[in-house]
């Protein structure tokens, strides 16, 4: 069983639908951004001046911007309340720098305001990442063992349903960010009407690849019970 377990018809089933949603969701958020990369804003507004705008429209005065090194490696920083933008973001006055800018300041926001489900998110993140790390070890331990030690199995399965867990809550918090980010820059108008529906056409793509990465943690969380199962038969 365990040889096979990459290979039977469960992957074909339930994974290698999952890789190809995901390389179409990947491979749209990076056209979208190179597209929208390319194309100045009418006000030339930067990346961190978009930021510093959704900040500034809620009260939000303790967050620090910094740049960060590479690309698409834009992320917002609870434990030090900081906004990393990237390189092609960070001074950049495209459509796509606005956009990503003002959506990691929607998250700055969400932290500052409270936000349900990111408090969630983040009360759950270290429970996921312990789970994470040790699921796939009981996994395969459990694999190898006779039936009759199947809690091993199970056990690694359910460790392996926090971290599933943790990318559907994921979810409502990206999306939230986003809203925010887009409202943000209708009501300051950053962006004129066709760069509007540019900068939501980058972050509607972004938000798809955590769509993909939920559907795909919960499509193997399913075969392994598939495959737990089908051992007791």
């Amino acid at each position: 069983m365990p040889f096979f377990y990459w290979f039977d018809w469960t992957y074909l089933v339930f994974i290698l639908p999952c890789l190809v949603i995901s390389m179409i969701a990947q491979t749209k958020v990076s056209s979208a951004f190179s597209k929208y990369s390319k194309i100045s804003n009418t006000r030339r507004i930067t990346g961190v001046e978009a930021a510093q705008s959704v900040l500034s429209a809620h009260g939000v005065t303790n967050v620090r911007i910094e740049r960060v090194a590479g690309k698409m490696t834009d992320h917002f920083d609870p434990r030090s309340n900081t906004i990393r933008l990237s390189e092609p973001v960070y001074d950049s006055p495209t459509i796509a720098a606005v956009g990503v800018a003002a959506h990691e300041a929607g998250h700055a926001v969400q932290h500052a305001q409270g936000y349900l489900p990111n408090r969630l998110r983040s009360a759950i993140l270290p429970v996921c990442n312990a789970g994470s790390k040790i699921s796939w070890i009981l996994i395969i331990v459990g694999l190898f063992l006779p039936v009759q030690y199947d809690w091993v199995l199970y056990l690694g399965i359910l460790f392996y349903a926090a971290s599933v867990v943790f990318t559907v809550v994921t979810l409502p918090v990206e999306f939230n960010a986003s809203k925010r980010a887009l409202a943000a820059i209708k009501n300051s108008a950053m962006l004129e009407g066709n760069e509007y529906n540019g900068a939501k056409s980058v972050l509607s793509a972004a938000a798809m690849t955590y769509v993909a990465a939920a559907f795909t943690a919960i499509m193997s969380l399913l075969r392994l019970l598939v495959i737990a199962n089908r051992r007791r038969n």
